[in-house]
C-alpha cells in the first residue's frame, strides 16, 4: 500500500515533459500568477461592491494589473540580483582568505570535514584532495561552512516571467469587463468574472503544487480560499467605503 501511495506520489510530482521544459522559472511563474489574480480580482470585488460601473472597473483593474505586477517584477529581479551580488562578495572573500590565509582555511576545512565523520588517514586525504585545487577549495567553503549555493537563473528571466505570469493570469478577472464594454454581455459580469477567476486560480493553484510538491487538491484548494477571502474582503470595504464617501 505504501509503495502504491508513493507510485501514485511520484506520477502526481515526476518528470512531465511540459513542466521540465520550463522548471527552472515555474515558481516565478505560479507566484506571479497568484499575486496577479487574487489582487486583480480583489480589485474587481472592490469595485463592484462599492456599485462601480464597467468604465471604472477596467480603469482601476489595468491600473493595477500594469502598476502592481511591473513593482513586482523589479522587487523579484532586484531580490534575485542582491542574492546573487551577496553570494559573489562572500566568494570573493573565500578566495582572499585562501590566498591570504591558507592554514587557517586548510584547518577549516578539516574541521568541516572531521564533523561529517571523517578521520585519520582519510580526513587528511580528502582535505589534501579539496585544498589541491583553489576553486574546488573555494566551493567547498561557501557551500560548507557559508551554507550558500549559486543559482542559475537569470535575475532580468525570474523579473520578466513574473510579469507575464501577472499580466496573464491577472487579466482573467478583467476580461468579461472589457467584452462588455466592447461588445455587450448578456450576463451577470460578476458571476462570469468569478467564475472565470476560479478556474484561473485551479490552474494556478495545480501548477503551484510542482514547485511546492504538495498534493494537487491542497495546492488548488488554498490557492481557491485565498481568492475568495481576498475577494469578500475587497468587496465589503468596498461596499462600506460606497456608503460612506458617496452617501446616496
Amino acid at each position: 500500500m505504501q509503495h502504491t501511495d508513493q507510485h501514485n506520489e511520484d506520477n502526481i510530482h515526476g518528470s512531465h515533459p511540459f513542466f521540465d521544459r520550463f522548471q527552472t522559472y515555474l515558481g516565478e511563474f505560479v507566484y506571479g500568477g497568484i499575486d496577479g489574480s487574487v489582487t486583480t480580482f480583489a480589485v474587481v470585488a472592490g469595485a463592484v461592491g462599492a456599485g462601480l460601473d464597467s468604465a471604472i472597473i477596467i480603469i482601476l483593474g489595468f491600473a493595477n494589473l500594469l502598476a502592481d505586477g511591473f513593482a513586482m517584477s523589479i522587487g523579484s529581479y532586484l531580490s534575485n540580483k542582491s542574492e546573487i551580488d551577496n553570494y559573489q562578495k562572500h566568494k570573493n572573500i573565500e578566495y582572499w582568505e585562501v590566498e591570504n590565509l591558507p592554514d587557517v582555511e586548510r584547518e577549516e576545512i578539516r574541521e568541516i570535514y572531521r564533523a561529517k565523520g571523517f578521520e585519520g588517514e582519510l580526513l587528511e586525504q580528502v582535505v589534501a584532495v579539496i585544498t589541491s585545487d583553489k576553486d574546488r577549495w573555494v566551493d567547498a567553503m561557501m557551500k560548507e561552512e557559508l551554507e550558500m549555493i549559486p543559482t542559475d537563473k537569470s535575475p532580468f528571466m525570474m523579473g520578466l516571467v513574473t510579469y507575464i505570469s501577472f499580466l496573464v493570469i491577472g487579466l482573467i478577472p478583467l476580461t468579461v469587463y472589457v467584452w462588455d464594454y466592447v461588445f455587450g454581455f448578456g450576463f451577470n459580469l460578476f458571476l462570469t468574472s468569478s467564475i472565470l477567476t476560479s478556474l484561473g486560480f485551479i490552474i494556478i493553484g495545480f501548477l503551484k503544487t510542482y514547485v511546492t510538491e504538495t498534493s494537487i487538491w491542497k495546492g488548488i484548494l488554498e490557492t481557491l480560499i485565498l481568492g475568495v477571502i481576498a475577494a469578500t474582503v475587497a468587496y465589503f470595504v468596498g461596499d462600506v467605503l460606497e456608503g460612506i464617501v458617496l452617501p446616496k
